[in-house]
């Protein structure tokens, strides 16, 4: 630094310690405070690293989960609508700790008599109802849907003492569960079968008048162990309906007796499937594990007719097995139609599976096998390579579920044959999403009854960037030069709930049973918040580590939101902090705008004000070193005669210094702007976000600039830039391209565009009529 810079900033430093101390006279002073900035370490946020989960969000050397297998003998009673079964559980203690009792999940007993589920929620009369809805809340009795506990034994056949409290079952061993150590207990049951297009239920069968047939899509229809972790010992949560699922991984081995004329398919490796396929869907089978370019039917819509009209008194049973799978489910009925398709996925194939009733065609046939491949080709680009060996979507109407290897997809035709664009994409895209769900949280297994959109959230994202592919990728579905049109995922799409009522919004970080609006909540605003990160904030290139990162240390285990939040950081040396604690932790908002543009020129006189600076400090212009002064273009001091001239021709100190301190060369080198702006931003929302500003100039060029969100680390509510420029600037605008998911734009604009009324614009649309 030269002498004269030196001097400079001593006394520019001195100036404003002496301004800041008279001040401080002249007011009282103002209590501290705490640090309140969006920018500060999570450290109070976050629970303390150990060796059970590290820092850096990775698995620590002494992390461990338990382990539960199931060996199964099911029968579904297609006449009665009932299911029936026997289990034995295995569970191995991996944990430190000695286990007193065991906690066993009965999910049916929501849809019991007596269960509180329905009483949980105040409200009065909505403006419609569903007719199935309406039916099901007044109309006829409860329909009791919970499980009847036959038996609790352990290994040699004596009882165990169990306690049920509402949708969780507390099984009282004789001794304690050491670490490292086994237990092997048997549990028979049963339960009725809800129908499904009726109350809702996530699993059940739809009943199809006509033919008088059923399509059952069964889940949660056994008892299930509970998770024990690191994090909180048991995850014994009630299920009221809304928080989903907390499954510890195992094997599992599952004999389902049906209808002899059933099709059946769920879970795990069929283990029998010469005894239960005839030589014809033997002949097809061998046939669709080579064919990559489209389905193979297995079995046709035609068997299916003919299927439909009779009603086998014999009985089949299918033999399923599953290795390190966290649940289990199927399908089956005598309606099914059954195709099958392979996927290249790294160096393995994998089967893309469809089954559906003929009531789904034309629609399923084209399109449901289609999905399922794109799907998995998808998300194993941004993760990791899809382990298992299948992937089915189940039609099922009104549902959207999943389950390892397995889900049920909405999504049906008029009764015609034809469908719009909306039932079209509505049906790809929801089994994307579910066909996804075997990465989010089947393999990485996050605990759903607590932190619903680490599931929901993490692969609704997930969804939106494959819906994107599929539609790059099947130009022949999508309308030319057509983006396939998303539900989720782009910024401007989660506006109106951002922006929305703030005593019906919860933040992220809120459990699944206590959010108003669920969807925008656990799914929409998440997914959003990642596809912002992954566009805006970090990047793709380094987003997509960070995030591949975060799918690999975590597959087949329990990660928490912090493990996560941790891995995206320690993967990409991108302090998130400000982003976790606003998007995930609050529920602000953003809104960023331009509150004022003022014009300078450069002079060699002191303006007005500086002048009344240096006489309340008896400071002379010969105490100061040579000074530049900018002079606002609207003040009282202002010479008119400084614009369109350069700052050496109106600053006589300047261009001694660049005389006295440049090069001909740099002196010829030097673009001297001929214009000054002071640009004052505002943030009116809760939520840093970059900065991104396009500047229009009078010549009609444009100048993009994206300041980081560290613009506002000192001064939460506004920031002010100084633009300087040899062309006139005329306008400026905030967020050109809505990445933002800024919710007021009236504000992101200068000069401030004016914007008509809703009636106005009603009045043009007529006009134009």
């Amino acid at each position: 630094m030269s002498r004269v810079k030196y001097c400079f900033a001593a006394i520019l430093f001195l100036f404003a310690a002496t301004i800041n101390a008279q001040e401080e006279e002249k007011k009282e002073r103002e209590p501290g405070h705490l640090n309140q900035s969006k920018f500060k370490q999570m450290y109070e946020e976050f629970s303390t690293p150990n060796t059970y989960r590290s820092a850096s969000g990775a698995p620590g050397p002494d992390y461990y989960q338990q382990q539960a297998n199931y060996k199964m003998d099911i029968e579904l009673d297609d006449k009665n609508a009932k299911i029936y079964g026997e289990e034995t559980i295995t569970y191995i203690n991996n944990s430190p700790d000695n286990l007193e009792f065991l906690w066993v999940q009965l999910d049916q007993n929501v849809r019991a008599k007596d269960s509180k589920s329905p009483l949980r929620d105040g409200g009065g009369v909505p403006l419609a109802y569903r007719s199935g809805s309406f039916a099901g809340e007044y109309l006829g009795s409860p329909f009791d849907g919970g499980f009847n506990i036959e038996f609790v034994k352990d290994a040699s056949g004596k009882p165990l003492p169990y306690t049920i409290n509402q949708t969780m079952m507390r099984v009282d061993i004789p001794q304690a569960l050491k670490s490292k150590e086994q237990i092997s207990f048997s549990i028979k049951w049963w339960y009725n079968i809800p129908d499904h297009t009726v109350n809702r239920a996530r699993s059940g069968f739809e009943y199809f008048p006509k033919d008088g047939n059923r399509a059952y899509v069964i889940a949660q229809f056994f008892p299930r162990m509970a998770v024990y972790s690191d994090v909180e010992g048991w995850q014994n949560h009630q299920f009221w309906g809304s928080g989903e699922f907390a499954l510890p991984f195992g094997d599992y081995e599952v004999n389902i007796t049906v209808p002899a004329d059933h099709i059946l398919d769920g879970t795990g490796v069929l283990q029998n499937r010469k005894e239960v396929f005839s030589k014809d869907m033997m002949k097809r089978y061998e046939q669709a594990k080579k064919s990559y370019d489209k389905p193979v039917l297995i079995v046709t819509q035609a068997e299916v007719e003919a299927a439909e009209k009779g009603f086998s008194e014999k009985k089949k049973t299918w033999k399923l097995k599953a290795t390190n799978v966290r649940d289990f489910g199927f399908a089956t009925s005598r309606k099914f139609i059954w195709d099958m398709q392979a996927v290249k996925i790294g160096n393995r194939d994998v089967m893309a599976v469809s089954m559906y009733p003929k009531e789904g065609n034309p629609l399923w046939e084209e399109l449901s096998t289609k999905a399922v491949a794109a799907t998995l080709t998808s998300y194993s680009s941004h993760t990791f390579d899809y382990p298992y060996h299948k992937a089915i979507s189940v039609h099922a109407k009104n549902q959207g579920m999943e389950y390892p290897m397995i889900c049920w997809n909405y999504g049906r035709p008029n009764e015609d044959g034809t469908y719009s664009d909306r039932v079209k994409y509505g049906m790809i895209s929801v089994i994307i999403h579910e066909v996804g769900h075997n990465f989010f949280p089947m393999i990485v297994n996050s605990d759903e009854r607590q932190w619903g959109w680490m599931d929901e959230g993490l692969d609704t994202f997930m969804q939106y960037m494959a819906e994107q592919e599929f539609g790059e990728a099947n130009p022949d579905v999508i309308a030319p030069n057509d983006k396939y049109p998303s539900r989720r995922g782009e910024a401007a799409k989660i506006v109106p709930y951002m922006g929305g009522d703030q005593s019906s919004i919860s933040p992220i970080m809120s459990n699944p049973e206590n959010v108003y609006q669920l969807g925008p909540n656990a799914y929409g605003k998440p997914a959003t918040a990642l596809n912002i990160l992954r566009e805006t904030v970090m990047g793709r290139e380094l987003f997509d580590h960070a995030f591949k990162t975060y799918a690999q240390r975590w597959m087949f285990k329990h990660p928490t939101p912090e493990d996560f939040f941790r891995t995206m950081e320690d993967a990409s040396a991108v302090d998130l902090d400000w982003y976790w604690r606003s998007w995930f932790y609050t529920t602000d908002y953003v809104d960023i705008g331009v509150k004022d543009v003022k014009k300078y020129y450069v002079s060699n006189k002191p303006t007005k004000q500086m002048e009344e600076y240096m006489a309340a400090r008896n400071i002379t212009e010969a105490d100061l070193p040579p000074l530049v002064y900018l002079t606002e273009e609207d003040s009282e001091d202002f010479d008119p005669e400084l614009k369109g001239k350069a700052p050496s021709e109106t600053s006589t100190t300047l261009k001694e210094y660049m005389m006295d301190n440049m090069t001909a060369e740099e002196r010829a080198a030097v673009k001297e702007p001929k214009y000054f702006y002071e640009v004052t931003f505002d943030k009116p929302g809760g939520i840093p976000m970059p900065l991104i500003v396009e500047y229009t100039y009078a010549d009609g060029t444009t100048e993009s600039v994206t300041y980081p969100p560290e613009i506002w680390r000192k001064n939460d509510k506004e920031v002010k830039r100084v633009i300087s420029s040899e062309k006139e600037l005329v306008g400026i605008v905030i967020d050109p391209k809505l990445e933002t998911a800024d919710i007021d734009t009236t504000n992101n604009s200068w000069p401030i565009k004016e914007e008509k009324s809703d009636f106005e614009n009603f009045k043009e649309n007529i006009k134009g009529k």
